[in-house]
């Protein structure tokens, strides 16, 4: 195995129904320009353990990728640690870095597509959501499947997408969904104490997250670094885009330019070995 040094780590957070596999082109990206990377699949998706597509709680989501960097971070002592969180995985991602002692590892976080202004398809939903989620947690609630949303300009993308037997395709299940509504609520509220250097991304065409909530976290959050950039026409998996090269090179740059800005501390990069490493819960 090859060994080399490498400028920082990105771990990596799917999203909703999809798993840490799909990532695989965007990680090679990053390899390709001396960042390591790591991923890990939540609880119900990809290769963990679980009920396909059942979350019974995001808080345990935030739970083990606070342990999973924990993890990356004894295993590759002064290398410098990013967090990236697509849809759902955006607001894990979020929360996370919500904690003091998961931000003190971090240099910084990305997210595309946050899943921040969730509502529910009707509002009756809202009411019965918490009652539902105790009595009938697993249930499958059709009304509530967005399948038919496009998510990429690509057919072939969408195409690979839905033809993979470990991203989940039925119904969002009663308690997941109410898990994402109550993060997303919990986020929203407080936008005005997020201080972790971030980097948001969005799509102006996005039909499943909306982008006007990726612009009120960045105009209300109380970092210091924060960055935002949207995508005019772009749909919601940024990096399953036609231009999906350059969307993963805005990261690599904004990874960078972090690295840059702390370079005067010191280089904290250490010798690794190369490769992408996928964990899955157990």
């Amino acid at each position: 195995m090859l060994v080399c040094e490498f400028r920082g780590i990105l771990i990596i957070i799917h999203g909703l129904n999809e798993h840490s596999g799909r990532y695989v082109q965007f990680a090679k990206q990053l390899t390709s320009c001396n960042f390591g990377v790591y991923a890990m699949d939540w609880t119900g998706h990809g290769g963990s353990d679980g009920l396909h597509g059942y979350v019974p709680s995001l808080d345990h989501v935030v739970a083990d990728t606070g342990a999973f960097l924990e993890k990356i971070k004894s295993e590759n002592p002064g290398v410098p640690l990013f967090l990236f969180g697509h849809s759902t995985g955006g607001a894990v991602v979020l929360k996370a870095a919500s904690y003091p002692y998961i931000e003190e590892m971090l240099e910084g976080i990305v997210m595309t597509a946050p899943a921040l202004h969730v509502k529910p398809a009707h509002p009756v939903i809202a009411v019965l959501a918490p009652l539902f989620s105790l009595v009938v947690p697993k249930f499958q609630f059709k009304g509530a499947n967005k399948r038919g949303i496009p998510v990429s300009r690509d057919p072939a993308a969408m195409l690979a997408k839905y033809s993979d037997p470990l991203v989940y395709t039925g119904p969002i299940r009663v308690r997941t969904g109410h898990e994402i509504l109550c993060i997303s609520s919990y986020l929203m509220r407080n936008f005005k104490f997020v201080t972790v250097p971030f980097f948001v991304l969005h799509g102006t065409a996005d039909k499943v997250t909306d982008p006007l909530a990726s612009q009120d976290l960045y105009n209300e959050a109380a970092s210091k670094v924060k960055d935002i950039k949207l995508y005019e026409g772009f749909l919601h998996d940024l990096l399953f885009e036609p231009e999906r090269e350059e969307i993963g090179q805005d990261i690599i740059n904004w990874m960078e330019k972090r690295l840059d800005s702390i370079a005067e501390s010191g280089d904290r990069s250490r010798r690794i070995d190369t490769g992408v490493l996928s964990f899955s819960r157990s």
